[in-house]
């Protein structure tokens, strides 16, 4: 005989499956507030991609299993280095502060350089607990970085505080997963930065316009020194070359045409345009028109520098108000 309250029985059941089910869905991560302040920014280095921070974190939680000491993440991060922990843990709530010295790697983009502008990022995650589980929420009262602290070279745009998710395509391993695609809950941070460029500028090209300027030289020397003219003109256009091989070895490898590579370009090319006018000149002097090839040299000296002087300063002015 069956028994009528079997029904009622797995009805019973698949409630409180269902109930909890829906429970497991509902049930929200815990939240972590997240606060910064950077102390020093230093070791810019544009050749290795990376530089250097000094920061104050802490961190607010009632979680105790989260344990950010050891699962700490800093992605983008060559080195850190924790020099100073502290842990209150007397109230409902866990507050954790602790000093971190980081060698973060980055790309610098170097196409208007060194009218450059460039952004310097830091990023935290917990390695044990992904966003179903753990939250950051941004702790943003007061400033965020040390305004006295200085950037030999450098002025602060702004500093952006934010939180967010960073997905993974993997499954790091775990079997449970219906596919590979993992997200983690971060805390960042965006520091905006411009270099102080003019003096930079001039330590950096002035080998390159007094190159330029010693091949301009040449159009007033007069036509009897036609080997003068090509031996100056020679060796301004293998200083401009050594000039430029000096810049680039301070910065990393690029494969667009940045600004270096205008500049010293644009005054190969106007070298080459004097030893192409030197050649002329030579041309006429040899047909015994001498002053008919001064006359040119007086005309192309004047319209190359008009060109030059206005080229430059319109790639120059284009860099440094570029965002």
């Amino acid at each position: 005989m069956k028994n009528p309250l079997i029904p009622y029985h797995l009805l019973f059941i698949g409630i409180c499956l269902a109930s909890l089910s829906s429970f497991a869905q509902d049930k929200k991560p815990d939240t972590v507030s997240a606060g910064i302040y950077i102390t020093s920014i230093h070791n810019i280095d544009f050749k290795e991609k990376e530089f250097s921070v000094n920061l104050w974190l802490w961190l607010k939680y009632r979680n105790r299993a989260f344990n950010f000491y050891d699962n700490l993440e800093v992605p983008g991060a060559k080195e850190v280095t924790k020099s100073f922990v502290t842990i209150d843990s007397s109230g409902d709530k866990i507050y954790m502060q602790m000093k971190l010295q980081c060698v973060m790697k980055d790309s610098w983009k170097i196409a208007n350089f060194p009218f450059d502008k460039q952004k310097l990022r830091f990023s935290i995650e917990n390695s044990q607990y992904d966003s179903r589980s753990l939250v950051f929420v941004a702790d943003t009262v007061g400033d965020h970085y040390d305004k006295r602290f200085a950037m030999s070279g450098w002025l602060i745009d702004s500093c952006i505080i934010a939180t967010g998710k960073k997905a993974y395509e993997t499954a790091f391993g775990d079997d449970r997963l219906p596919k590979p695609h993992t997200e983690y809950s971060n805390f960042k941070v965006r520091l905006s930065v411009h270099r102080e460029a003019m003096d930079m500028f001039w330590k950096l090209f002035l080998g390159m316009y007094i190159a330029f300027l010693i091949a301009y030289v040449c159009f007033y020397i007069h036509s009897d020194g036609m080997d003068s003219r090509f031996g100056l003109s020679v060796g301004a256009l293998f200083a401009v070359i050594g000039n430029k091989y000096i810049i680039d070895s301070a910065l990393p490898e690029s494969t667009s045409f940045t600004l270096v590579d205008t500049l010293h370009g644009l005054t190969l090319c106007f070298i080459f345009a004097v030893v192409s006018s030197t050649a002329w000149s030579l041309q006429l002097v040899k047909k015994g028109k001498a002053e008919k090839a001064n006359r040119f040299d007086m005309i192309m000296a004047q319209v190359l520098l008009l060109i030059y002087v206005v080229l430059n300063i319109y790639f120059i002015n284009a860099a440094a108000n570029s965002n």
